[in-house]
């Protein structure tokens, strides 16, 4: 006798859930099919579409370029930019907005408050031994990044330049080029980011965020 089929059970992640669901209202507003949003951002339809249900966590660089796509910036992608301006605001290291790979052991950490429009943002990353953030797609004209190594080794990239960042050392550079971050030590880094975006980075040429 024939056993029945099973069906197969995709376990769903809250945090895959709500990125999911906020790139395809992004999608929706921007009147994009899928089609054309894989067109756009260079990631596969069928990606696209596992990451709007929910089902897949991408990449940091993956992450990226749907954010690029979208005409917003990677951290109102992760967050809630509904909430009101404030000239005053705390973000509690338990409010801290949070992206991990769940396949490299990555982690980004937003510390600056989550707010459309605004020119500087502070992330720190910790990479594990022997990882890589991957490749990072090029931020728009006028975005630069401060690098200041807090712990370990970091060796940051691009196809021209490959600078190592002991702890205490610091790099800028500007981002509108290919680039990442590596580990290639054994023990865990950590490195602070200071992201300078162009003032109208972040906000569509419709004026939504």
């Amino acid at each position: 006798m024939a056993k029945p089929a099973t069906r197969k059970v995709v376990r769903e992640d809250p945090v895959s859930r709500a990125f999911g669901d906020r790139v395809r209202i992004l999608r929706e507003q921007a009147n994009l099919t899928l089609e054309q949003f894989s067109k756009q951002s260079g990631v596969s339809r069928a990606m696209l579409s596992k990451v709007e249900r929910g089902e897949k966590s991408p990449t940091i660089g993956v992450a990226r370029r749907i954010a690029l796509a979208l005409e917003t910036s990677f951290s109102t992608l992760m967050g809630d930019d509904d909430a009101p301006r404030r000239a005053f605001a705390v973000v509690r290291k338990d409010q801290r907005q949070i992206f991990r790979d769940s396949k490299t052991g990555f982690e980004r950490f937003l510390l600056s408050p989550v707010m459309a429009g605004m020119a500087v943002e502070v992330v720190l990353h910790h990479l594990p031994p022997k990882t890589s953030t991957g490749k990072l797609p090029a931020y728009p004209q006028g975005t630069s990044k401060h690098v200041l190594a807090t712990h370990g080794r970091v060796t940051v990239r691009t196809k021209d330049t490959e600078t190592v960042l002991d702890e205490g050392d610091s790099l800028y550079f500007e981002v509108d080029v290919e680039h990442w971050f590596e580990n290639r030590t054994a023990r865990r880094c950590e490195y602070y980011l200071v992201i300078s975006v162009p003032p109208s980075y972040g906000r569509r040429s419709d004026g939504k965020a």
